[in-house]
């Protein structure tokens, strides 16, 4: 008999590094970093949107307590508006739609929650979507966003300075630069019709220059802060939002 196999196995904190035998007879709750590919100007990865999600989900986790589960990343969403720039891989809405419904419907078979935690705003539509359609079958599914109130749109102070923050290494400081920045309620036309390469030469929506860690800390802890809150209350909309 293999003893090791029959011994008490300590509750797993992350999906992808636990094994069938650790989760036999549990049924953990599961929170899903959801992302993207795509352009973030000059000076940010391609992954910031899934290296925010994961961060804020991951330490999300740790706050709900054991019965929840880290899971790996969807590191691809619904990016066409950046296809203007090189790095950039869009699965598109209607994909991603479809990816996380049939994620929802397998999961659920062993999870007793999912929680998808949204870092890039195209995928809004497509995670509201999956997630109402999850909820109307039955499924105890929610989202919630990685977003702070009055944050620029798009690599500019606000995902700066949350990446040096939590990925400082991978900030090209020298590189930053001024982007358009201009209410995103005025870009939206032109970047629908040419995407945002025609309101943004750079790709950036906002001021990287004025980042800091310092302020990327603040606003990692009240991303964190708001998740926990929407989570714990569970009061979902109904597009599956957790409010």
């Amino acid at each position: 008999m293999n003893s090791a196999y029959h011994r008490r196995v300590a509750f797993p904190s992350e999906l992808g590094n636990s094994t069938t035998r650790q989760l036999r007879s549990l049924s953990p709750a599961l929170i899903i970093p959801l992302g993207s590919t795509e352009q973030h100007g000059p000076h940010l990865p391609l992954d910031t949107d899934t290296r925010i999600a994961t961060a804020v989900a991951k330490s999300v986790a740790g706050r709900l307590g054991e019965d929840w589960m880290l899971a790996p990343a969807v590191a691809y969403g619904a990016s066409g508006e950046h296809e203007g720039f090189p790095g950039t891989v869009s699965i598109g809405t209607a994909a991603l739609r479809l990816l996380l419904i049939e994620y929802g419907r397998s999961a659920c078979q062993w999870a007793s929650r999912l929680v998808f935690v949204n870092g890039h705003g195209g995928n809004v539509q497509a995670v509201a979507e999956a997630t109402a359609l999850l909820r109307e079958e039955g499924r105890d599914a929610g989202w919630c966003p990685c977003s702070v109130p009055d944050g620029d749109a798009h690599a500019g102070h606000t995902e700066t300075s949350v990446l040096l923050h939590i990925s400082p290494e991978l900030v090209w400081t020298d590189a930053c630069v001024p982007g358009n920045a201009a209410p995103l309620t005025e870009l939206i036309g032109p970047m629908r019709r040419g995407g945002i390469v025609a309101v943004s030469p750079v790709g950036v929506l906002g001021d990287p220059t004025t980042a800091s860690a310092a302020e990327g800390a603040r606003l990692f802890a009240e991303m964190v802060d708001g998740s926990v809150r929407r989570v714990q209350a569970w009061n979902p909309d109904g597009g599956g939002m957790l409010r």
